[in-house]
C-alpha cells in the first residue's frame, strides 16, 4: 500500500511537470523545428535573445517587482492590525464586520472591475502602477488567517508586555507580529504569487509600457505582428516571466512547505 501510494503520487508530480517540460524544451528548439513531427537535439539560446529584444521586459521586470512589493508592503500593515483588532479587541458591531470582511474571500475581484475602474478615473489614477495596487491594499484572506494565529497567542503575553510598558502598538510588533511569522510568510508566498500572475486588473488599468506588469506585456507581445505565433519566442517570453517564481519555489521549498505547515493552511 505504501508503495502504492508514492507511486501515485510520483505519476501524479510526472503529470504536472509535463507542460512545464514541453515549454522549456520549445523555448530552446529552432524556430523551423517548433511544428515537426520528428525529433531533434539542436537546441538555441537566439528565441530568448528575440523574445527580450522584441520587448520591454526589463521595464516589465522593475513594474512588476515594484507592484507586488507594494501591496505586499501595505497589506501587512493593514492585515496585522485588522487581526489583531478582530482577534483581541471588543468593539461594537465587531462579529457584523468581521462577517462583512470574510464575505469578501467568497466574491470574486472580477466581479468589481467597474466599480473600481470608476473610482480609479475619479482619482485620475489610470495607467498608474498606485492604481493597480489600491484595489488590494487590504485582504480579507490575510486578515482571518491572523487572527486565527493571533487568538492562539496566550492572553499572558499581554499582561507581562503591558508590565514592562508596552504600549498597543509595541505589544503587536514585539508580542503578536513575531509569534505570527510563519502566518506571515504564508500569506507573503500567496500575495507574491497571485499579484505576479495577475492579468485582467492590470491589463484594464494599464495603457503604457512604463506601468505595464509582466503578465501584460507577455499577452501584448505575444498577439503582436512582429512575432505572430511563433511559438519558440512565446514560450521563451513565458518562461522569461515565470523563472523567478519557479527559482524562488525550488530555492527556498522547504521553508515554504513549513510555513504552510505552521500555519495550518492545507
Amino acid at each position: 500500500m505504501r508503495y502504492l501510494k508514492y507511486g501515485f503520487m510520483y505519476l501524479l508530480a510526472a503529470i504536472w511537470i509535463i507542460p512545464l517540460v514541453w515549454t522549456l524544451l520549445t523555448s530552446f528548439r529552432p524556430r523551423d523545428l517548433i511544428v515537426s513531427s520528428g525529433w531533434s537535439l539542436q537546441f538555441t539560446f537566439d528565441n530568448y535573445i528575440t523574445a527580450w529584444q522584441a520587448a520591454p521586459f526589463g521595464q516589465y521586470y522593475l513594474n512588476t517587482i515594484e507592484v507586488v512589493v507594494g501591496i505586499l508592503a501595505i497589506q501587512l500593515v493593514t492585515v496585522i492590525f485588522a487581526a489583531y483588532a478582530f482577534a483581541r479587541m471588543n468593539f461594537w458591531g465587531k462579529d457584523i464586520l468581521l462577517m462583512l470582511v470574510m464575505m469578501q474571500i467568497m466574491i470574486p475581484p472580477d466581479s468589481l472591475i467597474v466599480q473600481n475602474y470608476q473610482v480609479l478615473k475619479h482619482l485620475h489614477l489610470i495607467d498608474t502602477k498606485l492604481g493597480i495596487m489600491i484595489p488590494y491594499f487590504a485582504s480579507a484572506f490575510g486578515i482571518f488567517l491572523l487572527r486565527q494565529t493571533f487568538k492562539s497567542v496566550p492572553y499572558e503575553l499581554d499582561e507581562a508586555a503591558r508590565l514592562d510598558g508596552c504600549n498597543l502598538l509595541q505589544i503587536i510588533m514585539k508580542v503578536y507580529a513575531p509569534l505570527a511569522v510563519p502566518s506571515i510568510i504564508s500569506f507573503g508566498i500567496v500575495s507574491i504569487s497571485h499579484h505576479w500572475n495577475a492579468f485582467l486588473w492590470p491589463l484594464i488599468v494599464t495603457n503604457s509600457p512604463e506601468n505595464r506588469p509582466l503578465t501584460v506585456g507577455l499577452a501584448i507581445f505575444a498577439h503582436a505582428s512582429e512575432t505572430g505565433a511563433q511559438f519558440a519566442e512565446v514560450t521563451a517570453a513565458t518562461l522569461i516571466i515565470t523563472i523567478p517564481l519557479l527559482l524562488g519555489f525550488f530555492i527556498f521549498q522547504k521553508g515554504f512547505i513549513n510555513s504552510f505547515m505552521h500555519s495550518g493552511v492545507k
